[in-house]
């Protein structure tokens, strides 16, 4: 864990209520599927947002404008100085991924995804990659994945983008094991829908984000975890779903 300033250097409307924040600052040790932790201005708690994606000097988060933290955070100016924490959580583990494997994501679960393609792609396999959303002006990262020279199968529950309904419904394509992010309901159908073991990255209201305050414990089938400290990323084996 590293505590440092960051520099908002873009902070912009991407699609219905989510935002994408790019921050200039110190990402060393930072690994996909991990998560920051920020530090608003006149708010006690500190922002759990899972990371897009990084490089050398610069820092991308998507969030959702959900209540009065992330109001405030979307209404920051290009400039402002934010205290972050880095590199908080386990991330994903490409070793088991073999040559195919399945990327999926729900609406906030697809962030952390894409830093995972890229490390994927850079280890030579062939992710497949499925989007999902509630309707099509919910979409967001379609293009960046495609510039990654991949084509992501996008669902909508309206169908009023790509494949009307849910994750799981584009799911008879074939992989050799998978990685997912999102809401709890759809993590719980890709559990019963998936047909190799995977991981999955959970979301849990967080208090310090590092594993001191014991408030996102969830329970696994060897006992309570923390989500902040031994996840977010669990795999399919341990959850007792």
């Amino acid at each position: 864990m590293l505590d440092t300033e960051f520099e908002i250097l873009s902070n912009k409307l991407i699609a219905k209520n989510t935002w994408e924040l790019v921050l200039r600052g110190d990402t060393r040790g930072i690994a996909p599927g991990q998560f920051v932790n920020l530090k608003l201005p006149g708010f006690y708690l500190r922002r759990p947002l899972s990371v897009c994606d990084f490089d050398a000097g610069a820092l991308t988060l998507i969030y959702k404008v959900v209540g009065h933290g992330t109001e405030a955070l979307a209404a920051l100016p290009v400039g402002t100085a934010l205290d972050v924490l880095t590199g908080l959580g386990n991330g994903y583990d490409t070793g088991p991924s073999g040559p195919r494997p399945l990327l999926i994501g729900g609406g906030a679960g697809v962030p952390p995804l894409y830093a995972l393609a890229k490390a994927l792609l850079r280890e030579g396999k062939t992710p497949a990659v499925i989007l999902g959303f509630n309707s099509a002006g919910e979409v967001f990262y379609r293009e960046e994945f495609r510039a990654l020279g991949l084509e992501p199968a996008v669902t909508t529950v309206d169908g009023s983008c790509g494949i009307k309904g849910f994750v799981t419904d584009a799911m008879d394509v074939p992989y050799t094991y998978f990685y997912t992010c999102g809401p709890e309901p759809m993590l719980k159908a890709v559990y019963q829908r998936s047909v190799t073991s995977g991981q999955f990255s959970l979301e849990e209201r967080m208090g310090c984000g590092f594993g001191a305050c014991m408030g996102c414990t969830c329970k696994t089938k060897t006992g309570h975890k923390r989500i902040c400290k031994d996840g977010p990323v669990l795999t399919k084996e341990e959850l007792a779903w």
